[in-house]
């Protein structure tokens, strides 16, 4: 295929799917929600995100590139002799994102965290680990300093085990992080460490493509499950794992199709919202339902790399309800391809999908034809539904987490080996967008609750115990349809948003206490497995529209 013919393709592709779309966009006018750009530029393409509890998102790329669009602070510089690009390096490869008052400042990151993962860990401090070259095996933290301006990242003494270069992170019942795989790593490892170093797990071997830049399990689903076990995604195929015995319980059945659903044919998944409604003190633990969405072809990394033809990406979506006894994927049709989505738990209990490419995989210069339009899935209604478009293509390298108010941040897009803003049609992108849902229309006011108090000690939500929140709304309404939900804030790099937990709490009791003031009474969750140790947005949702979120701690 020539590459005229190539392009004509993928023009008509475009524009055929741009009418179809369109076409579907007028039977709905409202409720498609709206985009609005809060930075034109952060200095640096975000690569890696992370919300913190101070209201801050901690954002970084990789370092070996060359300098950034951002210096660091106080004419700092940073020296690695190991750097590929620029030994003596005086720009910012991490900045902090104030949502308070949509400001940002550089941070300095000492070694390569290019494709590296992390975790939030109990305390409210991020877990950040490995990376590329000097990065393979470091550990980092960024704890949050909201009474002054000086914290910044700190390289730990201790290293990984492994390399974890394209690995995966989920925080454990106990408070420790799990790291799996990473390119040429079958393992997996614990930070803190206990007295092994690292365990082999097979099925990272089993799930590897032998062909070169195709192995297609790296960054694997990790979901922790309420009976405190670990399901785990790769390629096409998934297990239940106990790592506390290093032992696979089950194998699931291989996702239906022939696409592959991991780096580099990057898919995305989520841990659907784990309802806790009317189960009372815990007894009985929450169904649990694992979606995977999204990826490419066999064979679609090597044809874009080498070939500069893109095949289209996978249409479809799977369900799993891994707490059946015989558990079957449930499959189902996207409304349009798509590689590399981002997939949010809002705390309405929906999915949005937004991000990615209708054709090609992850990779330097490996897809065409970004997907503007977001997707709304509603689980409980099993449909999807378009969204008001983006105006600014985010593929390769971009990221996207769920806001304390109820937002959804979208940032980077860089498919090139290094910055480039003259490159067509798909310049690296600097800037930050924040995607307002439906829920948070001016027309919805009325419905919308706003909290005033969490009546915890410390706003600390006990593992079953009781705890109240009041909130107001400017109308009185039925309680009949008050929930209390708990989101766990996500680090999301490379389409999946690792540690994202949706739980929706057993409400004990809904009291009016004043003229359009109510208080709610819920119980923590459960267990550890359930809810893993750590802080969480708290939203009151009412006839379907959440709250701005407060932080609470479950312990």
């Amino acid at each position: 295929m020539s590459f005229k013919i190539k392009n004509a393709l993928s023009l008509f592709l475009h524009l055929s799917l741009t009418i179809l779309l369109l076409n579907a966009m007028t039977t709905s006018s409202t409720g498609l929600g709206h985009w609005v750009q809060v930075q034109s530029s952060i200095g640096i393409s975000a690569m890696h995100m992370q919300v913190m509890i101070d209201n801050k998102v901690i954002i970084f790329d990789r370092t070996d590139f060359g300098p950034s669009n951002i210096s660091l602070s106080n004419g700092r510089c940073r020296f690695n002799p190991r750097d590929l690009a620029l030994k003596l390096d005086c720009t910012a490869h991490s900045v902090l994102y104030d949502l308070t008052t949509n400001t940002f400042r550089p941070l300095t990151l000492q070694s390569d965290a290019w494709c590296s993962s992390g975790s939030l860990l109990p305390d409210g401090t991020i877990l950040q680990t490995g990376g590329f070259n000097d990065g393979y095996r470091k550990l980092r933290t960024f704890s949050p300093c909201p009474q002054h301006n000086q914290c910044d990242w700190l390289e730990l003494p201790q290293n990984l085990t492994n390399s974890r270069w394209y690995a995966s992170n989920q925080i454990l019942p106990d408070g420790r992080v799990i790291v799996v795989g990473g390119r040429s790593s079958f393992t997996y490892e614990f930070v803190p460490k206990n007295d092994v170093s690292f365990y082999y797990l097979k099925f990272l071997r089993l799930t590897h493509d032998p062909n070169p830049g195709e192995e297609n399990n790296l960054y694997p689903f990790l979901h922790l499950l309420p009976d405190g076990n670990l399901f785990i995604f790769a390629n096409k195929n998934s297990i239940l794992f106990d790592y506390t015995r290093n032992r696979v319980i089950r194998e699931f059945p291989v996702i239906p199709g022939e696409e592959k659903r991991n780096y580099p044919s990057t898919g995305s998944s989520v841990l659907l919202p784990l309802n806790l409604t009317g189960l009372g003190n815990g007894t009985r633990l929450p169904d649990a339902e694992v979606m995977v969405c999204g990826g490419a072809f066999p064979g679609a990394f090597t044809i874009a790399n080498k070939l500069k033809v893109f095949l289209e990406a996978s249409r479809t979506c799977g369900r799993l309800r891994v707490t059946d006894p015989e558990p079957e994927w449930v499959m189902q049709l996207m409304p349009t391809p798509r590689v590399m989505p981002d997939m949010i738990l809002l705390p309405t209990g929906n999915v949005i999908i937004l991000n990615g490419a209708m054709n090609g995989t992850a990779g330097w210069e490996n897809a065409v034809n970004p997907v503007l339009y977001p997707v709304l899935y509603r689980p409980g209604l099993s449909e999807f539904r378009l969204l008001a478009p983006a105006n600014t293509p985010r593929m390769y390298h971009s990221a996207a987490v769920l806001l304390p108010d109820g937002r959804v941040l979208v940032g980077g897009s860089n498919p090139h080996r290094g910055y480039d803003f003259r490159a067509y049609p798909y310049p690296t992108e600097l800037s930050l967008d924040a995607y307002y849902p439906d829920y948070m229309g001016p027309e919805l006011d009325h419905l919308r609750p706003s909290i005033i108090a969490v009546e915890a000690a410390n706003n600390t939500a006990s593992y079953g115990g009781l705890f109240s929140v009041t909130f107001s709304l400017k109308e009185n309404s039925s309680m009949s349809v008050i929930s209390v939900t708990l989101v766990a804030p996500s680090f999301t790099t490379h389409s999946f948003a690792m540690n994202q937990r949706v739980v929706v709490l057993d409400v004990a009791a809904v009291q009016e206490v004043a003229p359009f003031a109510y208080k709610v009474t819920a119980r923590g969750p459960p267990s550890l497995s359930v809810a893993p140790p750590g802080y969480y947005m708290l939203f009151i949702v009412h006839a379907g529209i959440p709250s701005a979120s407060v932080w609470v701690q479950v312990q």
